[in-house]
C-alpha cells in the first residue's frame, strides 16, 4: 500500500490560538456555552474548548503579543447556517453580561439578515469567523457591478469591513463615496452611509467627526421603517441613539 493510499480524507484540524488573558478567556467561552475540555496552567498553558462539533485550543501568547493590533490570529468555522449560531451566542452574552458585547474585547459582530458570516473576537484579540458553507466564492471589491452610486459604495464598504476586516479602508470608501454620490442618493442610503461613518469614526478614534455625521443623519427625513433599516447597518446600534429619531 502506497503512502497516498494510507492517507484517508478524515482529518480534523484544530486551531491553536495565542492567549494573554487566561481567566477572561475561560469565563468568556463558558459564558457563550462552550465546554472547557482541558485546562492546564503549569508547566505550560493549554486550554481547550468545545462547542457542538468543533474545538478551539489556546497556548501561551508570544512575548510582546499586542491584543490591540491586527495580528491575523484566529479561526474559520464553516457551518450550514450562521444565523442560529449568532442567535445562540448573543442570547448567551445578554444572559451573562446583560448586553451584547459589540465593542472592545471581547465582542461579536452584528448579524445582518441574509449575511453569510459573522465574527467573535476573544479577550486576546483572536477572531473566530463563522462562515456559511455556500458563501459566494467571488467577492466584488469595489462593490457589486449590479449596483451603482452610493448603493455600490455601501456594498464595497461592507465587503472591506466584513471580509478584509479593514475598518480604515471601509471608512475611506464611505467618506469618498458620500461626497461623490450623497446629494443624489436615496435618503435611506445616505442614512446608512452616515450611520456606518459614525460607527467607524468611533472605532477608529476619530470621534471628533461624529457630530458632523450625526447632525447630517438627524436632518434626514426618515420613516420609522427606514430608521429600523438604518440601525441594522451597524454592529452597535447604540452609537446612533443620539442621532436617530425614535431611538431609545
Amino acid at each position: 500500500m502506497t503512502i497516498d493510499e494510507q492517507i484517508q480524507p478524515n482529518e480534523t484540524a484544530v486551531p491553536l490560538l495565542p492567549c494573554v488573558a487566561v481567566d477572561e478567556t475561560l469565563a468568556f467561552w463558558r459564558a457563550l456555552g462552550f465546554a472547557v475540555t482541558w485546562e492546564q496552567r503549569k508547566p505550560y498553558l493549554y486550554l481547550a474548548f468545545g462547542f457542538s462539533g468543533f474545538e478551539l485550543h489556546y497556548g501561551r501568547a508570544p512575548h510582546g503579543f499586542d491584543t490591540s493590533a491586527s495580528t491575523g490570529c484566529g479561526a474559520l468555522v464553516m457551518v450550514d447556517a450562521v444565523a442560529p449560531y449568532h442567535a445562540a451566542f448573543t442570547a448567551a452574552m445578554r444572559g451573562a453580561y446583560g448586553k451584547v458585547l459589540a465593542r472592545g474585547l471581547p465582542r461579536i459582530t452584528r448579524y445582518r439578515p441574509g449575511a453569510s458570516r459573522f465574527s467573535i473576537v476573544d479577550p486576546s484579540g483572536n477572531t473566530i469567523t463563522f462562515i456559511r458553507r455556500d458563501e459566494p466564492e467571488e467577492l466584488e471589491y469595489g462593490g457589486s457591478r449590479r449596483l451603482s452610486g452610493l448603493a455600490r459604495v455601501l456594498d464595497n464598504a461592507r465587503i472591506l469591513r466584513e471580509f478584509k476586516r479593514d475598518e480604515l479602508a471601509s471608512f475611506r470608501a464611505l467618506n469618498s463615496g458620500l461626497r461623490r454620490h450623497g446629494d443624489v442618493a436615496p435618503v435611506v442610503e445616505q442614512a446608512q452611509a452616515l450611520a456606518a461613518l459614525i460607527e467607524l469614526s468611533t472605532a477608529l478614534e476619530k470621534r471628533d467627526l461624529v457630530p458632523e455625521w450625526g447632525e447630517r443623519l438627524r436632518a434626514l427625513p426618515l420613516t420609522a421603517e427606514e430608521v429600523a433599516e438604518v440601525r441594522l447597518t451597524v454592529d452597535d446600534p447604540g452609537v446612533l441613539d443620539p442621532w436617530l429619531p425614535g431611538s431609545p
